[in-house]
């Protein structure tokens, strides 16, 4: 018997209900609503196609249209959609036209029939605010300028053990250098990491991070840790996003939405295979999806390695001829005239340097960074104050 006329569109949908439960066989549901298996499966296909504006009669709309689209197009859209689930219409064009060239759908048309299929989610406008960006601004004007840091934050592994994922992004072509499921954060997993990039793809001018573990130390002086002191000894500034202020590295934070929604949340299995993952991510995120920032191109058509490589580091850091050097001891003093002073137990075996002010005072240097004053007088080191840096 044909479907109810009275009430075919809510029978069809209740159909369709029936069929995503998956608690009864779709011969089981055809029967029970009456239908033939071949009815049945037509609405079945129309419904993955179009979604449930595909189950309505189709005999409403126009029978030919110039503009229609033929069934093989949709197909390849939707396909691609569900490849990368995290991709707008924008970049299921650009993929699209990657693949087959030629003529090609309009954006307009991609966002229709992703909008049918069920396959657009709308998600949130954060309301941005000029007190976000950064007080001191750096300028990035191509790749290997600035590199951004972070942990994605951890989560546990089906075979329990501790996912703490490492990434690393080169803020001008937004290339992901690293994705690393590490067990900790530790200083010496994160050295150990960032040596492979560096190996790799050699120095950037510039690392950005924020104010935890192990990248900053609030108690040490200017926040150097023992791992920023590292990064410092290999010619590399540090830049830190303001405490409590995410928004500072807000590409990064984008990054990494992308990686929860395609990783974290999409994906269970054990340590190994997780890294698996991260890795199968990062190469999609370079390679294959385009970012509207870069006009629609991939980080890998942008990105190129850079020229300052890496050497292993050495403690002992040059300084101008006309300072005086101390090498900070196990405890972290230094020796002035018989005499101890505490700088900082970050940089225990490294050189610093000092300069004289007046006849008082010395400015102490540890590579480019100033840690603070010396006074001859009294003999003590007064340590520059965070607020004092960040002025």
């Amino acid at each position: 018997m044909p479907w109810k006329e009275r009430t075919k569109m809510e029978e069809r949908v209740r159909f369709i209900n029936m069929i995503l439960e998956g608690i009864k066989s779709n011969t089981d549901i055809c029967k029970e609503f009456d239908i033939s298996t071949k009815t049945g499966y037509k609405w079945i296909n129309r419904f993955k196609q179009e979604g449930y504006a595909g189950i309505e009669d189709h005999s409403r709309r126009p029978l030919t249209h110039p503009a229609r689209l033929e069934e093989n197009v949709v197909c390849d859209i939707i396909a691609i959609k569900i490849a990368h689930p995290s991709f707008g219409p924008k970049k299921v064009l650009k993929l699209y036209t990657r693949i087959h060239g030629g003529k090609v759908p309009s954006l307009s048309s991609i966002n229709r029939i992703l909008k049918r299929a069920g396959l657009v989610t709308k998600r949130k406008r954060r309301i941005s605010s000029n007190t976000g960006r950064l007080t001191s601004k750096i300028e990035v004007k191509e790749p290997n300028d600035l590199w951004t840091i972070d942990f994605k934050g951890w989560w546990i592994s089906k075979d329990q053990h501790r996912i703490e994922p490492l990434t690393v992004r080169d803020a001008f072509s937004r290339y992901v250098l690293a994705s690393e499921a590490l067990s900790g954060t530790d200083t010496n997993s994160v050295k150990q990491a960032l040596i492979s990039i560096f190996s790799d793809y050699g120095l950037p001018k510039v690392i950005q991070s924020d104010n935890g573990s192990p990248f900053a130390a609030k108690s040490n002086v200017q926040g150097i840790s023992r791992l920023s002191a590292w990064l410092i000894s290999l010619g590399i500034l540090i830049h830190r996003s303001r405490p409590g202020h995410p928004q500072d590295n807000g590409g990064h934070e984008r990054m990494h939405r992308d990686l929860k929604e395609s990783v974290q949340v999409r994906f269970r299995g054990n340590a190994k295979q997780y890294q698996a993952e991260l890795d199968m991510w990062r190469e999609e995120f370079n390679e294959i999806r385009p970012h509207e920032a870069l006009d629609m191109k991939t980080p890998s058509e942008i990105y190129h390695k850079s020229n300052r490589k890496y050497t292993k580091s050495t403690k002992e850091i040059e300084y101008p001829i006309e300072y005086m050097t101390r090498k900070v001891a196990h405890s972290g003093y230094i020796k002035l005239n018989s005499y101890t002073l505490f700088i900082s137990t970050a940089l225990e075996g490294y050189w610093v340097g000092l300069k004289v002010l007046d006849s008082q005072h010395y400015a102490v240097y540890f590579a480019s960074v100033f840690l603070g004053k010396i006074n001859v007088n009294t003999l003590s080191f007064k340590p520059l104050s965070l607020r004092e840096a960040d002025d």
